[in-house]
C-alpha cells in the first residue's frame, strides 16, 4: 500500500488483500507475484508468505487518513473478487470507500462473474459514482467475455485494463465502457505487443467516444520504451472524473 504510486493511471494503491492465484494467460508473468515472492520467508515482511492470499484488516481504513483526494487502485497486489475473499470482507472494503468518498476508487478484476453477481445482488450499494469497476483484457478468448460481463454489471463507471495486450483483439463493442487503458507487458520475460494492435484500440475508442489511456510499451526495459504513441501521449480519463 502506498499513498503515492508510479502507476500512470492512478495516484495511490490500497491493499486490504494481498496475494492471488493465476487463472488465465494474462497472469503468466504477474508483476505482483514476482515482487511478492522475493520476500517469501523474510520474517515480519508484509510478503513473508509470498503471494499467498491473505486478508489485511489492519489496512482497511487507510484511505480515511488520506485527506487530499486521490485516485486509488484497490488491491494492486490482489483481486478483490477472488473466491477466497469472503463477501463480508468485500463489503467492509466497500464501506470504507463509501465513507472516504472524496477519493475515486479503481477496482480491477479478472473474476468478472463474481463481481457481476455481487454487484447485482447483496452488494449493489457498492455501485457508487466514485467507484470505477474494471476488468482485465489480455486476449480474445479470456478477455472479450469479460467485457460483455462488465457491460452487464450494474456499475456507474466501467473501465478496461488491456494489459498485457497479447494479440489483436479485433472489433470491440465498447457501449457502456467509460475508459480503456492499454499497456504492454514488462519485466524479464515480457511478451511483445504490436503497434497496430494498440492503434486499432485507440481508433475504436475515438470512434465510439471512449476515453483512451496508453500506459506503456513495456518490454524488458520499459522505461526506455516509454509511452508515446504516434508522437504523443494519451492520458484521457472518463468525463467529469477526478
Amino acid at each position: 500500500m502506498a499513498d503515492h504510486s508510479a502507476i500512470e493511471w492512478t495516484d495511490a494503491t490500497w491493499n486490504p488483500v494481498r496475494g492471488c492465484t493465476k487463472i488465465t494467460a494474462g497472469c503468466k508473468h504477474c508483476y505482483a507475484e514476482r515482487f511478492a515472492e522475493r520476500f517469501r520467508g523474510v520474517p515480519n515482511h508484509p510478503f513473508e508468505q509470498g503471494f499467498d492470499l491473505k486478508l489485511i484488516p489492519a489496512k482497511l481504513e487507510a484511505p480515511l487518513g488520506w485527506r487530499a483526494p486521490r485516485r486509488i487502485f484497490v488491491n494492486s497486489m490482489s483481486d478483490l473478487f477472488h473466491a477466497g475473499v469472503p463477501v463480508e470482507y468485500v463489503a467492509r472494503v466497500g464501506r470504507v470507500m463509501e465513507r472516504a468518498n472524496w477519493h475515486t476508487y479503481q477496482v480491477l478484476t479478472k473474476r468478472h462473474q463474481r463481481m457481476r453477481e455481487l454487484l447485482a445482488g447483496d452488494l449493489n450499494w457498492m455501485a457508487m459514482r466514485h467507484v470505477w469497476f474494471g476488468v482485465s483484457v489480455e486476449n480474445r478468448d479470456d478477455g472479450l467475455p469479460r467485457i460483455a460481463s462488465l457491460q452487464a454489471t450494474p456499475a456507474r463507471v466501467r473501465f478496461l485494463s488491456i494489459e498485457p495486450l497479447l494479440e489483436d483483439l479485433g472489433r470491440l463493442e465498447l457501449a457502456k465502457i467509460d475508459l480503456v487503458i492499454v499497456g504492454g507487458e514488462s519485466g524479464p520475460r515480457a511478451r511483445p505487443m504490436n503497434r497496430d494492435w494498440v492503434r486499432s484500440i485507440r481508433d475504436q475508442c475515438q470512434e465510439q467516444g471512449v476515453a483512451f489511456f496508453f500506459k506503456q510499451w513495456g518490454g524488458v526495459h520499459k522505461g526506455a520504451a516509454g509511452r508515446m504513441l504516434d508522437g504523443r501521449t494519451y492520458d484521457e480519463l472518463p468525463s467529469g472524473q477526478l
